[in-house]
């Protein structure tokens, strides 16, 4: 199922199809059930936040990716030698990246298209890949169609494998991406930026590394990723425990063998039931002698509708395939003026409560879906989400739900509560300790945050963070006032998709434009005004939603983990043919929205 945006909160069903106009005929269907029967599930649905709430009044502040002292082993790289040894750089280039996944990549794929030669990739794992190079672990695939997916595929000639690609073919494809547009020339790999300087005398940024680099940059573009920094929650006692553990983002494969076999006289402990542990707990529970399941709240799991490419179908696409789809996808559904009216005619109350009860009724399909699968039926009730759709990250697999067939897997429901006490032999819950040999943590990961081991000071010194402690303050989610040359990729107060590349494409696409810009009328620097700022941020909080759905939701990231949020603090709510035509006003109109520093010549 294809989702709308978040902050629409809308179900994507057939009738919402792009690709034909609505039916003349059809009609609005009526509710399913009895208002009273809708309104009873949302009491449940805030029965089951408060419940978590109340256990976990913290939000944020019950995880941590301060992975030093005792800690510091979640962070290492499994799948780097030892970093070579080398001379520190303290060399120039033009355009330089903070990160090396698909924001980097497909950003200079443009940048080289307009004949930019000086790109630097600065990467804290050993390639290029983001997400999908320290996410190998068993099961891992992308639940957004391939075709839609993985980028730029008309430039590289690729067809992928399957309806949803595998984290393998997607590594790949980074790689094919990196080789054709000649990125691993001036790429610096096992390296971590711990600084990033605005020289105002130079008109240059300074890149300070992990490996004592003093690097310098014209242009940053800050692209570490929306889900890069593992956390942990706070667990007391987890680093006294005995046995081994990793997170799901450090696959441990010396340990658990690359087929998993040598976990077949293992006793297997899983922390987390998100999108990575959904993904590989069917795999563990084939291969351990005995897995528990340690579950705070259930994920929603629908079916995967998968298959293989149809080579004929492949083998007849034109050139500029995926481009057109992208385009048939943006195209807004077409409404006969009959249907224009009666949405007109709706109350936003009315609008609300339908858009609800189809959300309600879209849950507790997922519901049966569990009682026809899970055979055991106290574990079918334990399973089953009890929040509105897309209040927490929605997970697509077929192995999930049957792997608690098996009756080596045991879901161990702490009904809200958590794990919060690990003893040496594993878990403590509710007075019982779960003996273990290895416990890996699928806790998930910093979200949208910039600058993740990085700290970033603009003109005068200023901090970032120290901007944005009043609220974070953009255009577009890319520029900010007083750090010029720099833009950012995949955080706040862009656009949310649930297929992320689509945002970072128009991002890319943008930032791309303005370099080329800034480079052909011989501007030394590209800086966002505070007027500009200032309508991007009233825009934000204008579109921000007007209900209480996000504080209705139960705890996760989406919604801060309940916690209360400044309205500029978040995603541009808009729809989103409304956010690429925001992005292409902004640069029709680049000079209303920037300072443009002169050329400078050769002494300075």
């Amino acid at each position: 199922m294809p989702f709308c945006a978040w902050g629409q909160w809308v179900i994507c069903s057939a009738a919402m199809s792009k690709t034909s106009a609505p039916s003349k005929s059809r009609r609005p269907k009526k509710p399913r059930q009895p208002q009273e029967y809708y309104d009873g599930i949302k009491q449940k649905f805030a029965q089951e936040r408060d419940l978590r709430l109340d256990y976990r009044p913290e939000g944020t502040r019950q995880f941590t990716s301060d992975f030093t002292g005792n800690l510091s082993k979640y962070s290492t790289d499994p799948y780097a030698k030892l970093p070579a040894p080398r001379e520190a750089l303290e060399d120039s280039v033009e355009c330089l990246f903070i990160g090396g996944g698909f924001s980097a990549l497909l950003t200079s794929a443009r940048l080289r298209q307009k004949g930019v030669e000086s790109i630097r990739i600065v990467e804290r794992g050993s390639d290029v890949g983001g997400t999908w190079y320290w996410n190998r672990y068993p099961g891992v695939a992308c639940d957004v169609v391939a075709y839609d997916y993985l980028p730029l595929l008309d430039e590289m000639d690729y067809v992928p494998e399957n309806h949803y690609a595998k984290g393998n073919e997607i590594l790949a494809h980074c790689q094919a991406i990196a080789n054709k547009y000649d990125l691993y020339e001036l790429a610096v790999f096992e390296t971590t930026v711990t600084s990033t300087t605005w020289d105002e005398d130079e008109e240059m940024w300074l890149i300070e590394t992990d490996r004592g680099d003093r690097m310098k940059a014209r242009f940053v573009i800050c692209a570490n990723g929306t889900l890069s920094k593992p956390k942990l929650a706070k667990i007391e006692g987890m680093e006294s425990f005995a046995g081994h553990s990793f997170h799901t983002s450090r696959w441990d494969y010396e340990y658990t063998g690359d087929d998993l076999s040598k976990l077949q006289d293992k006793v297997v402990g899983i922390i987390g039931t998100g999108a990575s542990a959904v993904q590989c707990i069917p795999r563990l529970g084939a291969a351990a002698r005995e897995l528990y399941v340690f579950q705070r709240t259930p994920s929603s799991v629908d079916i995967k509708k998968d298959w293989p490419t149809d080579p004929e179908w492949a083998a007849k696409l034109e050139p500029g395939w995926q481009g057109k789809r992208r385009a048939r996808a943006l195209a807004e559904p077409q409404l006969t003026p009959e249907q224009k009216a009666r949405i007109a005619s709706t109350s936003r109350e009315d609008k609300i409560r339908k858009q609800e009860n189809a959300n309600i009724d879209a849950m507790m399909r997922i519901h049966k879906h569990i009682d026809n699968t899970v055979e055991d039926p106290v574990t079918a009730e334990a399973l089953k989400p009890w929040y509105m759709f897309m209040c927490k990250r929605p997970c697509f697999d077929n192995d999930y739900l049957p792997a608690y067939n098996r009756p080596n897997v045991h879901l161990v429901d702490t009904r809200g509560k958590g794990i919060k006490t690990i003893e040496a032999a594993g878990p403590r819950f509710e007075g019982e300790v779960y003996p273990l040999d290895v416990l890996i943590y699928a806790t998930g990961f910093e979200v949208q945050k910039t600058g993740i081991y990085n700290r970033i000071r603009g003109k005068d010194g200023l901090d970032l963070e120290e901007k944005y402690r009043d609220g974070i303050r953009t255009v577009l989610g890319i520029h900010t006032a007083g750090y010029p040359n720099f833009f950012i990729m995949g955080g706040y107060q862009a656009s949310f998709r649930f297929n992320l590349t689509d945002v970072l494409q128009i991002q890319g696409d943008h930032i791309a434009h303005c370099i080329d810009y800034a480079r052909r009328h011989n501007h030394h620097t590209i800086e966002v005004t505070p007027d500009a700022e200032e309508w991007w941020v009233q825009e934000v909080i204008a579109n921000r939603g007007k209900t209480s759905r996000s504080a209705d939701c139960t705890p996760g990231y989406y919604n801060f983990e309940g916690e209360s949020q400044r309205r500029q603090d978040g995603n541009y709510n808009g729809s989103y043919p409304e956010y690429i035509a925001h992005t292409e006003a902004v640069l029709d109109r680049l000079e209303e929205h920037f300072s443009l520093g002169p050329g400078r010549t050769e002494s300075g």
